[in-house]
């Protein structure tokens, strides 16, 4: 299966009517610290998009400040499942369902449509954050307000105490 990459989400951005360009470093950003050193801001800007699976076949999309860590337990609890029942999805699963490989997810341009997304309610914390522009080197600067807009998700407390 192909994986996506830039390109798509560079298109999925010009689709959505929205001025944004993809920004490719020469080394990874693939994780929050290694984005935030690049872009020069806060760690918590930075926009970590999590694969879950609930309960086997419910693909869910997480997005997360760079500086917290989702707690299963309180995703599990809006789908009124155990703990158990939420799982990171695996490389495979993350090419096949959302279209990328981990550490260069963007939220949005996935393979599969209808994916529910959730934004972690720290986010709100800021006017402007970076999220991964679908390979480990690339991210974008977006308000989170045209985040939440374009992904259609949900803000939650998803956030680990």
């Amino acid at each position: 299966m192909q994986v996506r990459g830039v390109r798509d989400v560079q298109a999925a951005l010009k689709s959505l009517a929205l001025d944004v360009q993809v920004i490719e470093f020469d080394s990874s950003t693939a994780t929050s610290q290694q984005a935030a050193d690049k872009v020069g801001c806060q760690l918590g800007q930075i926009v970590k998009s999590l694969g879950f699976m609930i309960a086997t076949s419910t693909p869910v999309l997480a997005l997360a400040s760079g500086d917290r860590a989702i707690d299963e337990r309180k995703l599990a609890a809006l789908f009124d499942v155990g703990r158990k029942k939420v799982r990171l999805m695996t490389g495979d699963q993350c090419v096949r369902v959302l279209g990328y490989m981990p550490g260069g997810i963007p939220p949005i341009a996935h393979r599969s449509a209808g994916i529910t997304i959730y934004l972690d309610e720290s986010l709100r914390r800021f006017h402007t954050v970076y999220a991964a522009g679908g390979a480990s080197n690339a991210i974008f600067p977006i308000e989170l307000a045209a985040l939440r807009s374009v992904t259609g998700g949900s803000f939650a407390d998803l956030a680990r105490e």
